[in-house]
């Protein structure tokens, strides 16, 4: 359990709220995020993480402006991949030097405007991108600056729809290609060459492929300075795992002093890193009640307010999360699926957990605060769940619950509409 959820003479709360109050007051399905519990994962990093080195925060992980600007107010940098991203990260009020812009199919719209805001940094993917940001740079009469992301083909030994660095992976430029595409940015006037960068995969639980990552970077940077190109930055990318079973924590500082420990030697190089999932995971829960409990002959079903299309993960990845009741007795109940309303069989939130619940029961769905709302959809025609942030004391509507006409808001009608009087 993580310290958002837990019960309190039996019952559950979510940080110093009981869960049936948020539940009544904003109704379910809802996501809650605690923000104490944000900055205490901020400090795991920051507190090990000595200037100049930088933090920038994935913004994909979870989106939200009220979390951005919190990110922001605690000092982190965004990485994005997406103008869309770029747009919130300014509307939050961060200052657009701090973000890094990595992704593998940047539009010209996209690097245009980036320029024109003064972003950090791209991370550049592949050859004919870089050429296009040299183009749109050239014509804008700016220099952009540029981060070349190697695929150092690490196997980080998770799920293979969330691993990034391996050569099969769409993702940076392979090892044994890069040089081409190094020389070509440290030889162009438009581009500034800072750095490099990779990202391995998420939700890694031991120190071990980032480390190997890391060593391989460090032998680029050797290499490079050979060769005359001297490079300022090392991104070694996020997907710092979170315990959503029964993983152990991943050891933040035991892989930080490890990293400072390689970059002993590297004194002109500031590092990033980008975490994202370790930073709002473990804040966030959705909150969903029950609304049929059904036996099959072959299994015992909870169907509840929430489906897929708000919590995407289990049906994408086969994820686990704990499932937790309102009430602690509760959880010595008949085994169960936990399923959602959503036409797909896929549609589910967790699998064979022991419940004892009955209609209009709550269930808390944890460490949901990561790819959780970042990932929905109004599939089925269903509206996105309200999000609430809590503050202490306060308990703040961040996100309003959708309205049914704001469904269709984009969508227009083709056809006439004719009363019965007016039919032939």
């Amino acid at each position: 359990m993580n310290r958002v959820c837990h019960y309190r003479d039996g019952v559950l709360w979510l940080d110093d709220f009981r869960a049936r109050d948020l539940a009544q007051q904003f109704q379910t399905p809802l996501y809650v995020y605690s923000e104490q519990t944000i900055i205490d994962r901020w400090l795991r990093f920051a507190d090990a993480w000595p200037a100049p080195h930088r933090i920038c925060y994935a913004v994909k992980a979870n989106s939200h402006i009220a979390i951005l600007q919190l990110m922001a107010r605690l000092g982190a940098g965004f990485d994005i991949v997406s103008q869309g991203e770029l747009e919130r990260v300014l509307a939050a009020g961060a200052e657009p030097a701090t973000v890094v812009f990595s992704g593998v199919a940047k539009s010209a719209e996209e690097i245009r405007r980036a320029l024109s805001v003064g972003i950090g940094c791209f991370n550049v993917e592949s050859q004919q991108e870089l050429q296009r940001i040299e183009a749109i740079a050239s014509d804008m009469g700016k220099v952009a600056n540029v981060s070349i992301r190697i695929n150092p083909n690490v196997d980080a030994g998770t799920h293979p729809y969330i691993s990034t660095g391996l050569k099969t992976n769409k993702f940076g430029i392979d090892y044994e290609l890069a040089d081409a595409v190094f020389d070509y940015a440290a030889q162009s006037p438009t581009l500034n060459l800072q750095g490099i960068d990779c990202h391995i995969g998420s939700q890694i639980t031991e120190p071990a492929p980032f480390l190997d990552a890391a060593k391989r970077m460090f032998a680029w940077v050797d290499k490079l300075a050979k060769r005359g190109i001297a490079i300022s930055h090392l991104d070694l990318g996020g997907g710092f795992g979170v315990p959503y079973h029964d993983e152990a924590a991943f050891p933040t500082a035991e892989y930080l002093q490890g990293l400072l420990g390689l970059a002993k030697d590297y004194p002109q190089l500031t590092l990033m890193l980008e975490p994202g999932r370790s930073l709002v995971a473990e804040a966030g829960v959705l909150l969903t009640r029950v609304e049929y409990v059904k036996h099959s002959t072959e299994k015992r079903f909870a169907i509840v307010d929430a489906g897929m299309n708000d919590l995407l993960r289990p049906a994408l990845y086969q994820a686990y999360h704990a499932i937790l009741p309102e009430r602690e007795e509760q959880q010595l109940g008949q085994v169960t699926d936990i399923v959602g309303p959503v036409c797909e069989t896929g549609d589910f939130l967790a699998h064979a957990r022991h419940l004892a619940v009955a209609p209009g029961d709550l269930i808390a769905v944890a460490n949901a605060g990561a790819y959780g709302m970042s990932m929905s959809s109004n599939y089925n025609s269903r509206r996105r769940p309200a999000e609430v942030l809590l503050q202490g004391q306060q308990a703040k509507l961040i996100t309003a619950r959708e309205q049914y006409s704001q469904l269709w808001q984009r969508e227009q009608l083709v056809y006439t509409m004719q009363s019965d009087e007016g039919e032939a």
